[in-house]
């Protein structure tokens, strides 16, 4: 049987999900984050050595990253289904929103959490001014910006079609949702209209909805 260790309001919900489209038999270990840090505990290094979620167990193979784990139960138990065809125009796309997820949208979300934390540190009441206009002008500059340049990108992607490739839903949504289920967190919903219908649709699937049953709602910490 193949184990989820699920990091609490992770990226391993979309792992939960795939496992759920896929009907697979799974054993979930919920992790809870440390009280003081928010990050995973250390207790994560004795089942991989980076420690971090989500990690999946099959037999004697442990694998993390996102995009791996997605391909690699897709290639394994999807039995052709949640990707195009390969060498076809749609699978190309497919590897290309596989990718741009973790390797494009991500960062920048992750980014725009650190500079909110490092807005919210404690530091002396002197410094704080002076923080605060630092962190501002990178926002100014460069965060918001390629957040904009990126979710207008996904929003016109979006605008006449119901999932991300094809006419079904693929691997490619999978990778995606997590990354635009925090996007949606933080802007308002007219704002990406097509972004935010997409972001329901995927919360609203039986599949997604088991998956949060089983690993809590799913909330962000990004504003």
């Amino acid at each position: 049987m193949i184990i989820l260790y699920a990091l609490t309001q992770s990226r391993a919900y979309r792992i939960a999900w795939l496992l759920e489209i896929l009907n697979l038999p799974y054993k979930l270990e919920i992790i809870e984050r440390d009280g003081e840090t928010n990050l995973a505990p250390d207790a994560l290094r004795s089942i991989h050595p980076l420690g971090k979620s989500p990690i999946i167990k099959d037999g004697d193979l442990v694998l993390t990253e996102s995009g791996a784990i997605v391909e690699y139960l897709i290639n394994r138990y999807g039995g052709g289904k949640l990707k195009p065809e390969m060498n076809s125009t749609d699978y190309w796309q497919y590897l290309h929103w596989i990718h741009y997820a973790e390797g494009s949208l991500m960062p920048l979300l992750v980014i725009k959490l650190i500079f909110r934390k490092i807005d919210d540190a404690d530091m002396p009441f002197i410094a704080k001014p002076i923080a605060n206009k630092i962190t501002e002008k990178v926002k100014q500059g460069f965060i918001r910006p390629q957040l904009k340049l990126h979710l207008d990108y996904i929003e016109s992607q979006l605008a006449e079609k119901f999932w991300l490739v094809g006419d079904e839903l693929t691997g490619a949504d999978i990778m995606m949702s997590f990354p635009l289920q925090a996007a949606v967190s933080y802007f308002e919903t007219n704002q990406y209209p097509h972004i935010s219908a997409y972001v329901s649709r995927l919360n609203h699937t039986e599949s997604f909805k088991r998956a949060e049953q089983k690993l809590g709602p799913l909330t962000f910490f990004l504003t």
